[in-house]
């Protein structure tokens, strides 16, 4: 028996997603909603049972309270990959789905950018070309350096194909550690500590856990080697903010690239925009061109799932958050 359940499409870009949920579901009448403000009562008015949701204006205000509270809402489809921001959901009453996996080549690409930008130097070009200086240039090859993967979900996995193409030695970290095509060794979380000062490049990507809040703090960052570089494209909250700030500041690493932060946006008077051996990017190592459709691809899938009381694929635990 197929279904149809009340849909609404919570996203900034709510014309493209029922575009394409529309031609596998031209029998449901899919409600759409593209602000946080209004999701509440949109829910409330609809009784709708399912909602594809995208974080589109970050974690603050986001309307957790009226989904979880919902006696109606039996599906979240969340269109990106991370769920901190409804946790924790009763699982006995809510199912929770990711798009796992949606954005993890362009996630890697972004990261190993970000490695070929502090080891060719280009920060440094980039402020001599500004000032019309002229200075003695010097690149370094990243083949035989060594980068530590925090996480070896979608993103983590394609990143490591990336680094070992480009003759990296390449080391990875899990929860549950299992052997890797792309990787030279893999170990737990308990392995931090050793691992850390074997690494030029430390690429985090991990979800925001209890088990991962504040994972790279303090006593991470003194561990790390001075010409090491952070990239972090996990959640705010991950990294502690005010350990990195001072060790960025006192060379006690060489610099981070971050996408990611407590807060966002970025508060002007934080002190990360001033500093030369930091790279700042808008959240936006997930945003391509094209994303917005693969999600919506994605959901629509699974909606046919839903519809026919099959399975649903990349169901999230409240505990694990993945």
């Amino acid at each position: 028996m197929i279904t149809q359940p009340i849909v609404i499409l919570h996203t900034d870009a709510p014309c493209t997603v029922q575009s394409v949920v529309s031609k596998s579901h031209p029998d449901l009448t899919l409600h759409t909603c593209h602000s946080y403000a209004a999701l509440p009562e949109m829910i409330a008015q609809t009784r709708a049972e399912v909602i594809y949701s995208v974080r589109f204006a970050g974690t603050p205000g986001f309307p957790r309270d009226a989904i979880l509270s919902s006696n109606s809402v039996k599906w979240v489809s969340v269109g990106g990959s991370g769920t901190d921001h409804l946790a924790q959901w009763d699982a006995s009453r809510l199912v929770v789905t990711n798009a796992a996996g949606v954005a993890a080549d362009m996630m890697a690409e972004y990261a190993l950018g970000m490695t070929l930008a502090f080891s060719l130097n280009l920060g440094e070009f980039a402020r001599a070309q500004a000032e019309q200086r002229w200075i003695a240039g010097r690149v370094t090859p990243i083949a035989g350096q060594t980068v530590l993967i925090l996480g070896l979900g979608h993103t983590g996995e394609a990143a490591a194909h990336r680094f070992k193409a480009m003759g990296m030695t390449v080391l990875g970290l899990r929860a549950r550690p299992q052997p890797n095509s792309f990787t030279d060794e893999v170990h737990g979380l308990d392995a931090l500590a050793s691992l850390l000062p074997r690494a030029d490049f430390i690429l985090c990507c991990v979800p925001l856990l209890d088990s991962t809040r504040a994972l790279l703090d303090a006593a991470a960052f003194a561990a790390m080697k001075p010409n090491a570089v952070l990239i972090d494209v996990s959640r705010g909250g991950v990294v502690e903010q005010s350990a990195m700030i001072r060790a960025l500041t006192t060379d006690r690493i060489r610099g981070a690239a971050l996408d990611v932060f407590a807060v966002e946006p970025l508060a002007p008077d934080n002190p990360l925009w001033r500093m030369p051996n930091v790279i700042i990017t808008p959240h936006c190592s997930s945003v391509f061109e094209g994303w917005e459709l693969k999600s919506a691809g994605m959901f629509a899938e699974n909606l046919a799932r839903y519809r026919r009381g099959a399975a649903l694929h990349n169901i999230v635990d409240p505990t694990r958050g993945y």
